[in-house]
């Protein structure tokens, strides 16, 4: 399994006229499936970054997608496509779904990826209990290894000669390292989006591990990071791990590089990038304008009450997945501090805080969605009024009810623990009808490039935030205008089309 593919594999060349000229891989593709009552298969097209940045490439480019079947219906697909799903299902795209199985795919997944790589990047263990590297994590491990190598061979099989590949994220950070071991004529890239953990703090992982992790990604030609501070903690834990088996240049005006000589092997030089994804505030705009919205924007504004007027109701909206790293606990937490300590706010605001369920199969994920639950239920409890609710939750995913939530968001709460970028910080201004003051973490990746227009919080501090959330709601309405105005400017800096072909002019160049 993993060990066939994991260095021994030597490199072949391809046959000539082969494969696609660009791939992309991840663990969740552009298109998902559900099994009907009847046997047949339902398709649901996502969108996101990648989604944009492949149809921005132009049809006359040979691209193909690479994912994971991640459930039943996915996997039913993937065995009857027997290789790339019907174009109909993928809007065009050529995709290619693979069936690992199951067990294989739980283990990697949710055994290592979001149960330790997620963890180490976001710093989120209780050190004193987590973790424990064990027989069990070995065995989680060697999934992970097989998975990644999946993605390898079907890579190595796909790419015409010279192709350019972007693999994406922590669920795939030794597939470069594999593929280059196949395909060494290909140009392959990888992109993390999420942090990166600091030295001290990924030394938390067996030695080896974090060796194979690192050497994973310097198979890259290329290896891309949301902002400056996540590629500088990268180059500091390649330092930390290899020592003296790396050298890391800095040259005037150049990203810096990474040069590494495996034993018996060529050196190899994997230059490190930065690129802030930003939002598409053309589709936003007209999709938070299509009558769905519409519908819901009225229905918020029932629950909200108050009336119309300069007197209306102010809103703090917060929209995220209830991931730990979101802190969205510790921002209730301060929302009732503020209605403590600042009683002219009650009945005078309302929190829209949208915490939709994740990773729910994960015990942790489970109990903390029920704590916010609770956090939010307190708070009603203790200042609600006959006419007043001051949390509105809610936990079913709708799209349309988030961006009618950001139209009418006076202020934006994004206070991550620790975030690659958080994409709501940079939604909300470009969405919010009169403008909207954003209080951003600092430990947001968006704060390197908002932080100035924004109010920054540690996350930590409950009563600072407090603090953040009164300064925000009292602002002027022509600074806080001018303040979104900026921020939307600067979120709109770098758009997912633009996003994905400059990582690819800079990967084939």
């Amino acid at each position: 399994m993993a060990s066939e593919h994991s260095g021994t594999t030597p490199a072949r060349t391809p046959a000539a006229g082969r494969g696609a000229e660009v791939l992309v891989a991840s663990n969740r593709g552009p298109v998902s499936y559900a099994v009907g009552a009847d046997g047949a298969l339902a398709a649901e097209r996502g969108g996101g970054g990648l989604v944009s940045g492949l149809s921005a490439i132009g049809p006359e480019t040979d691209a193909v997608w690479v994912c994971a079947a991640l459930g039943d219906g996915d996997r039913e697909a993937a065995r009857r496509a027997d290789g790339e799903l019907p174009a109909a299902d993928t809007g065009g795209q050529r995709v290619r779904m693979l069936d690992i199985p199951a067990e294989v795919h739980a283990a990697a997944y949710n055994g290592i990826a979001n149960s330790v790589l997620w963890f180490v990047h976001h710093m989120l263990y209780q050190t004193p209990l987590e973790p424990s590297f064990d027989t069990e994590f070995r065995k989680r491990w060697a999934a992970y290894e097989a998975y990644n190598a999946a993605f390898a061979g079907a890579l190595d099989q796909a790419a015409a000669p010279g192709a350019a590949v972007l693999i994406q994220d922590y669920h795939l950070a030794l597939a470069p390292g594999m593929l280059r071991e196949r395909r060494p004529d290909l140009r392959i890239g990888h992109f993390s989006h999420t942090p990166w953990a600091p030295p001290e703090y990924f030394a938390l992982l067996p030695d080896d591990i974090r060796e194979r992790l690192i050497r994973g990604m310097l198979g890259a030609d290329r290896t891309g990071f949301l902002t400056e501070r996540w590629a500088a903690a990268f180059v500091a834990c390649t330092r930390a791990t290899l020592e003296t088996r790396c050298a890391v240049h800095h040259s005037d005006g150049e990203a810096p590089h990474v040069v590494t000589a495996p034993p018996g092997r060529t050196p190899h030089t994997t230059r490190i990038g930065v690129h802030g994804l930003g939002v598409d505030a053309e589709f936003l705009r007209e999709r938070a304008h299509r009558p769905d919205v519409d519908e819901r924007l009225a229905a918020l504004r029932a629950q909200i009450g108050g009336g119309d007027g300069p007197e209306r109701r102010r809103t703090i909206v917060r929209v995220d997945r209830t991931e730990l790293s979101k802190n969205i606990v510790r921002g209730l937490h301060a929302y009732r501090r503020l209605l403590a300590d600042r009683p002219e706010w009650r009945e005078r605001v309302v929190h829209l805080a949208f915490a939709y369920p994740s990773r729910q199969d994960l015990a942790v994920y489970r109990d903390y969605t029920a704590e916010v639950q609770r956090a939010a239920e307190e708070i009603n409890s203790t200042y609600g009024t006959p006419g007043w609710q001051p949390v509105l939750l809610h936990v079913k995913d709708d799209f349309a009810r988030s961006l009618a939530a950001y139209r009418l968001a006076d202020v934006a709460l994004v206070n991550p623990i620790r975030d690659g970028m958080n994409l709501v910080a940079k939604e909300v201004p470009v969405v919010s009808d009169a403008g909207c003051a954003l209080v951003l973490s600092r430990e947001a990746g968006a704060h390197e490039e908002l932080g100035e227009d924004a109010l920054s919080i540690n996350p930590y501090d409950i009563n600072a935030t407090a603090d953040a959330l009164h300064a925000a709601l009292s602002m002027p309405e022509e600074e806080r205008a001018d303040r979104s105005a900026r921020l939307a400017a600067a979120a709109t800096a770098l758009p997912p089309a633009q996003w994905f072909t400059e990582q690819l002019t800079a990967l084939r160049g």
